[in-house]
C-alpha cells in the first residue's frame, strides 16, 4: 500500500468504527461484534482489491498498549471517591473482587491440569478470562436505571483495574509467591512512590493548566511515563490509576494545604474537556484495534472444536459463579445484571501478552474470540430481561356464596 492509500485505509477504519458504534446502538448490538466482522469481511475485499495489510504483528500490539492505558485511565475516569457514592457502590466493589478472585481460582487449576502447566503460567492465561471488559459492558449498560448503570461503573471499572494490576505483576515475577507479592505493589516501594509522584504531578499540570494547547501534551507525558516505568521494570498501570482517580477526585490534593488554592476556577469544564477528549481516543483505539483483530484473526482457529469446547467452559465458570454471587451483591436487579459480564479489548490485550510468555497451542485464541463475541451476544438477554413486563398477579376467584343455615 502507499502513502495515501494508507490514509485512506486509516480515515475508513475511523469512519466506519463511528457508524459501526451508532448502529449497534440503535439496534442494540453490542459493537464489539460489529467490529471484529467488519475487519474478517475487510480480508476477502482488500484480497480482491490486491492490497493486504503488512506488520501487524508489530502494529497490533502498539495499538493495544496504547488501548491498555487509555482503558484503565478510562476506568479510573468513571470512580468517584466521595464517602456517599463509595457507600453505595460497596456491593458493586465486592462484586468486581470476588468476581474476579472466583473465576480465576476455578480456572487456573483446570487449565493447570489439561495443558500440564505450572500454577505460575496457568495463572498467566487465567486472568484474561476472569476480568470484566469496562470497554464493553459500560456503553452498553444504557439500558438500566441510573444505580445500575453506576453498578456496571464501578465494577467493570474496578475488574478491568484489579485483573490488569494483577496480570502485570505475575508477568514480571519470577514466578514465585514473594515476586508476586512484589509485583503487586508495583515492582517495590520505589515503583509506588514514583507513581505517586507522578500521578500528583500530572494532576497539579492539569489542574492549572490553560491555553488552548494541554490534553494532548499530558497524555503524551502519560503515556511516555508509562513506557519509561516498563522499560525500569516497574508497574506504571498504578500510575495511570492514581492519576485518573485523582484528577476525578480533586479534594484528594486541594486538602493538602499547599495546594489548596492550586485549582484554577474553571477546572470543571477543563475535567469536562479532558474526559471527552479520552473517551474519544479510547473509542479511536477500540475501533482500530477490533476492526484490525478482525482482519488478524485466522478465522479457521474458531472452527476448531477444541476452541468452541474451551470456549464454553470459560463461559459456563463465568456466568455460573456470577449467578451464585449475585445472590448477595445484585439485588432487585440480579437477572439484568447476570448477562453484562461481557470480555473484550482488555482481555484480549491482556491474552495477546500473556502468549508470549507462555507458549499455548493456535485454537486457544479461537476460544478468547469466541469468549469475547458470546459474552458480548449475551447482553442482548440482559435487555431482554430487564425490558419482560412483569405479569401482573391473577385476580383471586370470588369466594363461592355462603349457604343458607336455614
Amino acid at each position: 500500500m502507499n502513502v495515501h492509500v494508507s490514509i485512506l485505509f486509516a480515515s475508513a477504519i475511523l469512519l466506519a468504527a463511528f457508524a459501526i458504534e451508532r448502529a449497534g446502538r440503535r439496534f442494540r448490538i453490542p459493537p464489539v461484534i460489529l467490529l471484529i466482522a467488519a475487519g474478517m469481511l475487510t480480508k476477502p475485499l482488500l484480497h480482491v482489491a490486491g492490497w493486504t495489510l503488512a506488520g501487524l504483528d508489530m502494529v497490533v500490539p502498539i495499538i493495544g498498549t496504547i488501548g491498555l492505558v487509555l482503558i484503565v485511565l478510562e476506568g479510573s475516569l468513571d470512580i468517584s471517591l466521595s464517602r456517599e457514592r463509595l457507600y453505595s457502590a460497596r456491593a458493586a466493589m465486592w462484586m468486581a473482587l470476588l468476581g474476579f478472585l472466583v473465576c480465576f481460582a476455578v480456572l487456573m487449576p483446570l487449565i493447570e491440569l489439561y495443558f500440564a502447566f505450572g500454577y505460575f503460567k496457568a495463572a498467566v492465561i487465567a486472568v484474561p478470562f476472569a476480568l470484566i471488559s469496562s470497554a464493553v459492558a459500560i456503553p452498553n449498560s444504557q439500558f438500566l436505571p441510573a444505580h445500575g448503570r453506576e453498578f456496571v461503573v464501578y465494577e467493570s471499572a474496578l475488574s478491568d483495574i484489579i485483573g490488569v494490576i494483577v496480570f502485570f505483576a505475575l508477568v514480571h515475577s519470577d514466578g514465585s509467591f514473594l515476586g508476586v507479592v512484589q509485583g503487586l505493589l508495583g515492582g517495590g516501594l520505589v515503583s509506588l512512590v514514583l507513581s505517586v509522584i507522578c500521578a500528583i504531578g500530572l494532576a497539579l499540570i492539569l489542574m492549572h493548566s490553560r491555553g488552548p494547547i494541554r490534553f494532548l501534551p499530558l497524555l503524551a507525558g502519560l503515556l511516555g511515563l508509562y513506557a519509561a516505568g516498563k522499560l525500569l521494570y516497574l508497574s506504571p498501570l498504578i500510575m495511570v490509576l492514581l492519576f485518573g482517580l485523582t484528577i476525578n477526585n480533586p479534594l484528594l490534593i486541594t486538602r493538602v494545604p499547599l495546594f489548596e488554592h492550586w485549582m484554577s476556577d474553571h477546572y470543571d469544564t477543563t475535567l469536562n474537556e479532558f474526559k471527552a477528549i479520552a473517551f474519544e481516543l479510547t473509542f479511536a483505539v477500540r475501533g482500530f484495534f477490533f476492526i484490525l483483530l478482525g482482519y488478524w484473526t485466522d478465522i479457521g482457529t474458531l472452527a476448531m472444536p477444541k476452541a468452541w469446547f474451551g470456549a464454553l467452559v470459560v463461559l459456563f465458570i463465568i456466568y455460573l459463579s456470577r449467578a451464585a454471587l449475585l445472590r448477595s451483591f445484585g439485588g432487585p436487579l440480579a437477572p439484568s445484571l447476570l448477562w453484562l459480564a461481557p470480555r473484550g479489548l482488555i482481555t484480549v490485550l491482556l491474552y495477546l501478552t500473556a502468549r508470549m510468555v507462555v507458549p499455548v497451542p493456535e485454537w486457544v485464541g479461537g476460544s478468547v474470540l469466541i469468549v469475547v463475541i458470546v459474552s458480548a451476544l449475551l447482553i442482548l438477554v440482559a435487555q431482554r430481561r430487564h425490558e419482560m413486563p412483569v405479569k401482573a398477579p391473577l385476580p383471586a376467584a370470588p369466594a363461592a356464596p355462603a349457604e343458607d343455615p336455614r
